[in-house]
């Protein structure tokens, strides 16, 4: 199956893919530090930097998957609140993707309080413009980290949504095994990555302060993979029972 990401972040979505076997064809992140990471991490994937001025219609029918966990500032605690009057509210731009590739299925994933904020209007946007577009959003769910055993609630919902009909019936399955790239020798001569510092030379240059912050910032946005992973399975699963379907018919 083929993958996109968009508000990728580090890319925890893409990292589950992966592991699935499935393609990661494009990404759209707009921090330096994470493009960095995932030009290292995901080379083949073309990169694409700010949703609002990128074009995506060049990959219209390519495209099974698409996730999007888009900034959570206008409505988590850690942020102003303001939800769609905040200027990082991204579902616009996301939804207008989706309309460009309009793929099989769509991952949105966001922090607890959306399904409040502005008495749930952000929530109801999102489902009723997935389903007036001609997607099914299955029931949504709220999954905390731990569910997957890791040492923090960290609760996030969830949006499946799947296309009725009218979206891609994909039966050809291209896997993509990523090789793993060791790290170089390391070196503690300098306070600045250089060639010699044991980290990815797309690094350097990168101070080991702005680093560790830059990597707080990165992980708190992130989300978890071996979640997504769960998630993915259950798609693969229900692509394949179709297949199946289709082929005794």
């Amino acid at each position: 199956m083929t993958h996109a990401s968009l508000c990728t972040g580090i890319g925890g979505f893409d990292l589950a893919a992966s592991w699935m076997g499935w393609e990661n064809v494009f990404q759209c992140e707009i921090e330096p530090f994470c493009q960095h990471v995932l030009k290292y991490w995901f080379p083949q994937c073309e990169l694409f930097s700010d949703i609002k001025t990128s074009d995506f219609t060049r990959y219209a029918g390519r495209i099974d998957i698409i996730s999007a966990g888009f900034p959570c500032q206008p409505f988590s605690s850690s942020g102003r609140k303001q939800g769609t009057n905040d200027d990082r509210y991204l579902w616009p731009e996301v939804y207008r993707v989706i309309r460009e590739v309009f793929p099989s299925w769509c991952i949105i994933e966001n922090v607890y309080e959306i399904l409040t904020i502005q008495r749930g209007l952000v929530f109801k946007e999102i489902c009723n413009d997935l389903e007036n577009f001609g997607y099914e959003v299955l029931q949504p769910f709220v999954i905390p980290a731990c569910a997957v055993d890791e040492d923090h609630l960290r609760y996030r919902v969830w949006i499946l949504a799947n296309s009725t009909g009218k979206g891609l019936q994909r039966k050809m399955q291209r896997k993509t095994n990523m090789p793993s790239k060791p790290f170089r020798n390391k070196s503690t001569e300098s306070h600045i990555r250089t060639r010699h510092d044991g980290f990815p030379i797309p690094m350097d240059g990168i101070t080991f302060s702005d680093w560790r912050k830059q990597s707080l910032k990165a992980y708190g946005n992130s989300v978890v993979p071996q979640l997504v992973f769960e998630i993915f399975k259950v798609i693969e699963k229900v692509e394949q029972n179709k297949n199946q379907t289709n082929e005794r018919i």
